[in-house]
């Protein structure tokens, strides 16, 4: 089954084009890094999945997401984790006063808190439980969101999708604000999420792009530039070209680094 189906989209702001023939398909259990300069559409691309934005309609296209042209927002959200730096934004502004135990419940309605109105079952309450012990982040339980680092919180919001057991993730950026041990220790969950569900990572961090992911989609100029097996699309050749600028791509024990070359 493909998760994403899409052909010939584009998408538009008033009249200035923002993305243009779009054509992409991943499958079940096939995970898929989007990569591309700040600025080339990925989060365009990611509204695109979330169903936050729509095509173009002056162009004839496809857009299916599970095989299914609409979607409640709220059906998708329990088939398609999305995972973006705005909801960890709002989660840290809006709802310090959680606990992590708090924000992982919040997902069954997709609220930012608990709220006296909402019914949770025992078998929701040992779901939550058993997602964070899964994370590895019990000893969340009962601290506040106030008092959490960055990659604790990006943990329980993904622990929030969790409980719905997803079919796919898409996350944005995953390890933005994270310091190089918590990015190590993030990656290694995200492999871990990977033998779970489908992973759409999305990024202009090469070094994100982990073992498992086996294909790649490289965005330029509005448009998808390169898209196929990681091995033959990550070359310093392409990464030069969507980044604008002379690289020099390396590969040590399966993860991607690049050089600027003077």
């Amino acid at each position: 089954m493909n998760i994403i189906d899409f052909e010939n989209i584009h998408v538009s702001y008033d009249i200035e084009p923002i993305l243009k023939e779009i054509n992409l398909k991943v499958k079940s259990k096939e995970h898929l890094a989007i990569l591309g300069a700040n600025g080339s559409g990925k989060t365009t691309l990611m509204k695109l999945f979330s169903n936050d934005l729509y095509p173009n309609v002056k162009y004839p296209f496809k857009k299916e997401i599970f095989g299914q042209e609409r979607w409640s927002i709220l059906e998708l959200k329990k088939r398609l984790g999305i995972i973006t730096n705005d909801l960890h934004n709002y989660f840290e502004k809006q709802g310090a006063f959680l606990s992590g135990y708090e924000v992982v419940l919040s997902g069954y309605y997709s609220s930012i808190g608990i709220f006296k109105h909402q019914d949770f079952s025992t078998d929701w309450h040992k779901k939550a439980v058993e997602t964070m012990e899964f994370m590895g982040i019990l000893n969340l339980k009962d601290k506040l969101v106030s008092n959490m680092s960055t990659g604790e919180l990006r943990k329980c919001i993904i622990a929030r999708a969790l409980i719905h057991n997803p079919e796919a993730f898409v996350l944005d950026e995953p390890t933005s604000g994270l310091d190089i041990k918590a990015q190590i220790s993030f990656i290694k969950l995200l492999r871990k999420l990977s033998k779970k569900a489908t992973i759409i990572l999305i990024t202009h961090h090469i070094e994100e792009i982990f073992k498992e992911i086996k294909n790649v989609a490289l965005i330029y100029e509005k448009s998808i530039y390169k898209y196929g097996d990681k091995k033959e699309i990550l070359t310093s050749k392409n990464l030069s070209k969507i980044f604008d600028m002379k690289l020099s791509l390396r590969c040590q024990n399966e993860r991607y680094f690049y050089d600027k070359v003077e």
